[in-house]
């Protein structure tokens, strides 16, 4: 088992910038693609939010380039495609911040830029382009991204590419970037869509890694649940958590209506909070998230589309005021907590109706989610048992066709 980054045959100068942002040992998905990837071999790696994953994809990336330097001066040679703009902001910044002590370029295309800004930085030498598909197509088509440079493309958040519609756009750029050496496709999951949207070409034989995170990096969410009798309760609930326990927050409801109501409640209670959700004009979902990131306030409402792939600094707790659809989406709720090594914590504020959910949840992610209460605000209600569902009336026919048989 690899316990430090120094096994990893890393540049010394990497190795400053990764002892510089305080990481200690590499996670599990870390230890099992860089060396992977640094031996030339397409990845197809599953690893959920908050494991490290940007780091294991841009440090082998970054030790390409230092392994084989440019000759001169020309268009980008790796390129590293997500599914939002505020992804490609993220990866970015992470790679720079880990490219410090090199002089290699890093760009982002996306949505949202003056045309004219592009237009300069691609008439300079990049190294790394980080660029969400729609925008980075309409460039190519304009002849003024030039893919016959690109050694490496790297697809972060594959799956939600898929679930944005980005499959065709992604199979068109992986065509038009067809000298390249080497693919690495990262999703959350591995199972159904994961990869199979996408077309078969796109990986060589890949070394396939499935990195569930160890213990250690998983049990660092404490998990637990409250009872609510109705909205009025889970309301006071949800305001004594906020006054009393949580100190950063993000807040999860499951439709634009709600996050407005429940906002509009808090405001009353003189609990501030930003918010964030789907179809919002950039620069305001842009001012929510700054306004968090730097502590002017402390609970962020969102959907779950408006949430995907945000990655906010020192988030303590993650309140599910209304249960996900999926158990799947519950996982990547609550990653939004204890990243980068911190500890966190995930409160569900369930409902009769959500008890089988916050069961099924429990059963995903193999742990027990134990149900707490707040002294004065315990639920008036019994606790609800769902019966399991009975066997299909196929089996009763066999059974009596047996029984037939015997006489």
């Amino acid at each position: 088992m690899i316990k430090n980054f120094a096994e990893l045959d890393l540049d010394p100068d990497l190795l400053l910038a990764i002892d510089e942002m305080g990481y200690q040992r590499p996670t599990q998905i870390q230890a099992e693609a860089i060396p992977q990837a640094l031996d030339g071999r397409d990845v197809l790696a599953s690893a959920p939010t908050g494991t490290g994953k940007t780091a294991a994809f841009v440090l082998p990336a970054l030790q390409f380039l230092q392994d084989f330097p440019r000759k001169q001066p020309g268009p980008a040679r790796i390129l590293i495609l997500t599914p939002t703009r505020e992804l490609a902001m993220q990866v970015a910044e992470q790679a720079r911040a880990l490219a410090k002590h090199t002089r290699l370029n890093i760009f982002t295309i996306t949505g949202g830029v003056q045309y004219q800004e592009h237009a300069d930085i691609l008439a300079t030498t990049q190294d790394i382009v980080v660029a969400t598909p729609g925008r980075l197509m309409e460039y190519i088509e304009a002849e003024r991204f030039d893919c016959r440079a690109i050694e490496w493309l790297i697809l972060d958040e594959a799956d939600r590419m898929l679930d944005m519609g980005f499959a065709p756009t992604v199979d068109r750029l992986s065509s038009e970037c067809r000298w390249r050496k080497q693919t690495l496709l990262f999703s959350a999951t591995l199972e159904g869509r994961g990869v199979e949207g996408f077309t078969a070409d796109l990986l060589k034989e890949p070394a396939m890694i499935d990195a569930e995170p160890s213990r250690r990096e998983r049990k660092k969410i404490a998990q637990w649940y409250h009872r609510a009798d109705d909205m009025a309760h889970k309301l006071e609930l949800l305001k004594s958590i906020l006054n009393n326990q949580a100190e950063r927050s993000i807040v999860f409801l499951k439709t634009r209506e709600r996050l407005s109501a429940l906002r509009s409640e808090l405001e009353k209670a003189e609990i501030p909070c930003a918010w964030i959700q789907g179809e919002m004009p950039q620069d305001r979902r842009n001012n929510a998230i700054s306004r968090f990131s730097d502590g002017t306030v402390n609970v962020l409402l969102a959907t779950d589309v408006a949430a995907r792939g945000i990655d906010l600094p020192n988030v303590t707790h993650v309140i599910n005021y209304d249960m996900p659809r999926s158990a799947d989406v519950y996982l990547h709720r609550i990653g939004r907590t204890a990243r980068a090594g911190k500890k966190g914590n995930a409160i569900s504020l369930v409902e009769a109706h959500d008890q089988p959910m916050i069961e099924r949840v429990a059963r995903y992610v193999s742990e027990e989610i134990k149900e707490r209460f707040i002294k004065e605000l315990r639920p008036k209600h019994k606790k609800p048992s769902f019966k399991k569902k009975k066997k299909p009336e196929s089996n009763k026919k066999t059974k009596k066709n047996v029984k037939k048989k015997k006489k």
